[in-house]
């Protein structure tokens, strides 16, 4: 066993555990929610610390001794934190292990990781876990650092990378809903408008407007990084770059930007960009729309599937799982009800980040920990529901013809497209003598007009593009 102290007290540690007293105390003090810090999180911060100890380096604050084994360190985590992203490894989470929901603005996060770097570089360095008189997690590796101009960088740059996995998902989505807008080009059936029968509309034209906008997400994920690429790196403690040089604080963000690869830029105003978060509550309210926009068709997908006796019945979903335990054959939208639900659990977030936002306090906001964890949440579950949806559920919707011509044939759907042909107040007296003899309004227009069935095809071929079989 090894102790570590701080001026609180003294703590017990195995010889060979990475983190130190200071995560020991997150992990006593919060209690565990069974979620894990985000990877991309933990990868940019590591990212953070690796720009900052060159930085330090550079302007001769960092040692040419000290340098190589705490950059050494930080390669070897994010190469840990790669395996788990890939899905290869969760090995990061053995040492990265303070629970996302806490106290103290993610200062527990950034110690936890300040800690982990510095007893890794020390092992490197052939030392034992906490030799601190040698490579120290504040002194050397948290050097001309804050949580607060770390934490809020680290997870700017984590959710540009998610915004740009949202919009390659989106994309795809956008490709197969438009696949189905040409398979479906042909086939007419009936519109609805408040839930009533309305005027005819092409089956590929609903997956077209659905495919419109997810389109129109896509774009506005792609204009909502810029909001991001400003960070307050270099701001220290409120901004005015306090305990560090200006040295480091004109050159770390441009180290960082060469190491992260993404078009991040230092922030005009460091007091101000450690103040406000107002730009998390702007791009979570458009990824927000992004789930409305899935909701919706969501619900329109269960609409027309519904039945399939009973009901709408005119697309068929994919078969995923028995629907019951108690009636044979019974099969239900699960894919679309599991997105659905998705959708409501981040408009909940949007709510809870607006309020945590809004409720910082004069030069930092205390509560970026939850609107962290809860804005990058919010991006892997739209990223991976918006995926699952498209290849178990959209990709294979099959539409029901017959049901659809048989639709809009028991409807008088197509009466407004016979207007220009033969007037307003001819049709609506057949609409109305329809009602009254409880006929077809199809049935009684061709009896009423004399009209065969090509002529009514001639008609619907004008005014809609599309014609009708008469199969039922």
């Amino acid at each position: 066993m090894r102790k570590e102290k701080d001026f609180i007290g003294e703590i017990e540690l195995d010889e060979s555990t990475l983190y130190g007293i200071q995560t020991y105390r997150a992990l006593e003090n919060f209690p565990p929610s069974g979620e894990r810090i985000n990877p991309y999180l933990i990868r940019s911060y590591l990212q953070v610390k690796k720009a900052a100890a060159l930085t330090n380096w550079k302007v001769n604050l960092l040692s040419n001794e000290l340098h190589p084994y705490i950059d050494k360190a930080i390669d070897m985590l994010i190469d840990e934190t790669n395996g788990l992203i890939n899905g290869e490894s969760e090995s990061i989470f053995d040492t990265i292990v303070v629970d996302p929901y806490q106290g103290g603005a993610g200062t527990s996060l950034n110690m936890n990781i300040n800690e982990v770097i510095a007893n890794s570089a020390l092992i490197i360095a052939g030392k034992k876990p906490g030799e601190y008189d040698y490579i120290h997690p504040l002194d050397h590796v948290n050097m001309s650092q804050s949580t607060n101009d770390t934490f809020p960088t680290a997870l700017k740059m984590a959710s540009i990378e998610l915004l740009r996995e949202l919009q390659e998902v989106f994309s795809a989505l956008q490709r197969e809903l438009q696949n189905k807008e040409e398979e479906f080009s042909g086939i007419l059936k009936l519109g609805r408008t408040q839930m009533q029968d309305a005027v005819p509309i092409a089956l590929g034209q609903e997956f077209g407007s659905y495919a419109q906008a997810i389109a129109r997400d896509r774009w506005r994920f792609y204009n909502a990084e810029e909001r991001l690429r400003s960070v307050n790196l270099g701001g220290t403690a409120i901004g005015n770059s306090i305990a560090t040089n200006t040295k480091y604080v004109l050159s770390v963000v441009n180290e960082l930007r060469n190491i992260c690869g993404l078009p991040i830029a230092k922030a005009e105003d460091l007091i101000e960009a450690t103040q406000n978060l107002d730009m998390f509550v702007e791009v979570h309210g458009i990824v927000k729309a992004g789930a409305t926009s899935i909701q919706k068709f969501c619900n329109d997908l269960r609409l027309l599937s519904s039945g399939p006796d009973g009901g709408f019945g005119e697309i068929i979903l994919p078969q995923r799982q028995a629907g019951s335990t108690i009636m044979p054959g019974k099969v239900n939208p699960v894919i679309l009800e599991n997105t659905i639900q998705i959708c409501e659990i981040i408009k909940s977030h949007d709510q809870t980040i607006t309020n945590l936002i809004s409720n910082g306090n004069l030069e930092l906001n205390q509560y970026m920990p939850v609107i962290a964890h809860l804005f990058l949440k919010t991006m892997v579950m739209l990223r991976d529901t918006a995926k699952n949806l498209r290849v178990k559920c959209i990709q294979d919707i099959k539409a029901n013809k017959k049901r659809c011509e048989e639709n809009l044939l028991k409807s008088k759907a197509i009466a407004a497209t016979m207007i220009p042909v033969f007037g307003y107040d001819k049709i609506a007296e057949i609409v109305k003598l329809s009602d009254e003899k409880d006929v077809p309004f199809v049935k009684l227009l061709m009896s009423e007009l004399n009209l065969s069935k090509d002529e009514l095809n001639k008609i619907l071929q004008k005014e809609l593009g599309i014609t009708l079989e008469f199969s039922t």
